[in-house]
């Protein structure tokens, strides 16, 4: 016998994974190892086996099956990241954990009230759970799709009503064009029970507010436990927070307290102008570029090393391998480990020296479409001085100005650390070129914006950021530090959260400077994927620069470059001029 509202941790096995309508899956689960009694309305915490996520996702029960002397909990998944795509992409047979059941479910009926069961897009499935539990015929029932239904062919309802957006199936339109306070009054109905979208819960709240009678809505929100310990799944009530997971989901509706819906900057798309070319051109300190996406300094080479792998033509732009004006051979030991989401690299500016690059590296990266940047550094003033001297001579469009390399022991990060010093090799440097400069700052400097203030006075046209994250590495079966400069340089995915955040700020303060001094910037650090690509040019750079995520994916630029196309497309934003900063306050 399972223990009554008692949750466990455990594996159960696949039964079933089938794709219903697009994009929503029906998952069955044989959990009866677990020993649990899972009630209607409750919840699972669920992760594949081989994961790469980071969280479990919490998924309403849509039926409990109890036959065969087995407990089958099914599923209905709306598929919209990466922890869904992994669930809807399970094989029949494979192992899935399960954390549960959670949550409060619904509580029956009186047997003399009346009830309304409403249920909108994926929403349907807990409360057609709901419904399998109650007599048949002693219950309406109202689901709401955009397009198509599905999840309520076994729901036994006295009447049935369907909506859908677009009109496929039943009424055209949304729930208020069938359960309205006509209805309610011509139906007599005592109690609603419903799951959905806000909007639509909202709305239940006020129709049933207006015409006094109870109604029960399940409630959905972000989580990480999912047992009421992280309060990061808080529902604003009258009785202050409360645990969506622990006090809910489902909640008395008389308590709740919906906001305002949250605000959307993107533009509204004329459905007679849906045929366009999205314009991925930029521009950064006078310097063109076909689309934002760039190759960042020290991950791509020089372009040649790619060119088989890789349609270099169709990047925006390629920095070269970090550059010094005499050749350097690097650091010593371990050069590279691998951290959860990301790697930690000493390489030390291994290259072969700026008079050795304007002669053989520069003419082949200067025949690609790609527009090519120079990445700058140096171990004095004096060396960053001789080595722009030089590259002031050549056809190169821009020069990444490094001050910000964490991986040498002389020069490098050290001047960026220090607004004094930033202002005064980006001074030194800026006398004796033309060049459009670009500074590339790093995230380990103490007072960023200090820095950023500097090197627009001391004249930089642009800045880049942020370079790799100071970090160490230690083996523990030696008991010694890994790197033998001992800290090293973090980047990859790991990093992308505090990267944009840095962005933001320092776009947020570029805004405040007069309109001489409002540079560009070009945002870099930890971006994967096109959505994060875009991310950064909302929080207002003008391109960006990708990494390490080449080392993961050779293809990863192409993808986000046409990814953004697309996201652009389907959003209505003609120019990447159109998304840049909307993010900022």
């Amino acid at each position: 016998m399972c223990k009554e509202n008692h949750k466990a941790m455990g594996t159960g096995k696949v039964l079933l994974c089938q794709e219903v309508v697009k994009g929503v899956f029906h998952l069955v689960v044989d959990i009866s190892e677990m020993n649990v009694c899972p009630q209607a309305g409750q919840f699972f915490m669920l992760k594949a086996e081989k994961s790469n996520v980071f969280l479990t996702r919490p998924i309403s029960i849509y039926k409990i099956d109890k036959t065969e002397g087995k407990l089958k909990i099914h599923f209905l998944i709306l598929q919209l990241g990466k922890g869904t795509k992994e669930l809807c992409e399970m094989e029949v047979g494979k192992s899935i954990t399960l954390t549960g059941p959670l949550g409060n479910g619904f509580s029956a009926p009186a047997s003399n009230e009346k009830v309304a069961i409403i249920g909108g897009g994926i929403g349907v499935a807990p409360v057609a759970g709901f419904a399998s539990t109650l007599k048949e015929n002693s219950f309406d029932f109202f689901a709401c799709f955009k397009s198509g239904s599905y999840g309520i062919e076994d729901v036994k309802a006295n009447k049935l009503f369907i909506t859908t957006d677009d009109g496929s199936v039943g009424v055209k339109g949304m729930l208020p064009a069938v359960f309205n306070a006509d209805l309610i009054s011509k139906e007599g109905y005592t109690a609603v029970y419903a799951c959905g979208p806000e909007p639509m819960l909202k709305y239940v709240q006020q129709i049933c507010k207006e015409m006094g009678i109870k109604c029960f809505l399940s409630m959905e929100a972000r989580m990480a436990c999912g047992v009421g310990a992280c309060l990061g799944c808080t529902i604003n009530t009258t009785e202050g927070n409360k645990r969506c997971c622990k006090d809910g989901p489902v909640f008395d509706g008389d308590i709740l307290i919906f906001g305002e819906p949250r605000k959307n900057n993107s533009p509204k798309i004329n459905p007679e102008n849906k045929d366009f070319e999205p314009d991925l051109t930029c521009s950064v300190a006078g310097v063109k570029f076909q689309n934002p996406v760039i190759a960042a300094s020290g991950t791509f080479g020089f372009g040649k090393e790619y060119e088989e792998l890789v349609n270099v033509n169709a990047l925006g732009g390629i920095c070269s391998k970090g550059l010094t004006f005499e050749k350097k051979p690097g650091n010593t030991g371990i050069r590279l480990i691998e951290t959860p989401s990301g790697i930690i690299n000493s390489i030390g500016l291994q290259n072969p020296g700026i008079p050795h690059f304007i002669e053989h590296e520069l003419p082949e990266m200067l025949k690609y479409k790609a527009t090519s940047i120079a990445n700058l550094s140096g171990s004095s003033i004096e060396t960053y001085v001789e080595g722009a001297k030089l590259l002031d001579k050549t056809d190169i469009p821009m020069i990444e100005l490094n001050i910000s390399c964490p991986n040498v022991k002389k020069g490098g990060m050290g001047f960026g650390l220090e607004p004094d010093l930033a202002y005064e090799v980006v001074k030194e440097v800026r006398a004796v070129t033309t060049k459009p400069l670009m500074v590339k700052l790093s995230p380990n400097a103490p007072y960023l914006l200090k820095i950023v203030e500097a090197v627009i006075n001391a004249g930089a046209d642009a800045i880049s950021m942020v370079n790799t994250f100071q970090a160490i590495a230690i083996d523990v079966e030696r008991g010694t530090t890994i790197f033998d400069n001992v800290r090293a340089g973090l980047s990859g995915s790991a990093v992308k959260p505090i990267a944009l955040r840095m962005v933001f700020d320092v776009c947020q303060f570029i805004k405040t400077l007069p309109a001489e001094k409002q540079v560009p910037v070009v945002g870099l650090g930890g971006i994967t994927t096109w959505k994060d690509a875009v991310e950064f040019i909302m929080a207002g750079a003008a391109a960006v620069q990708v990494g390490t995520a080449t080392f993961i994916n050779p293809k990863a630029m192409e993808e986000i470059v046409d990814g953004m196309k697309a996201f652009m497309k389907r959003k209505g934003y003609k120019s990447i001029e159109e998304m840049k900063g909307i993010a900022l306050n």
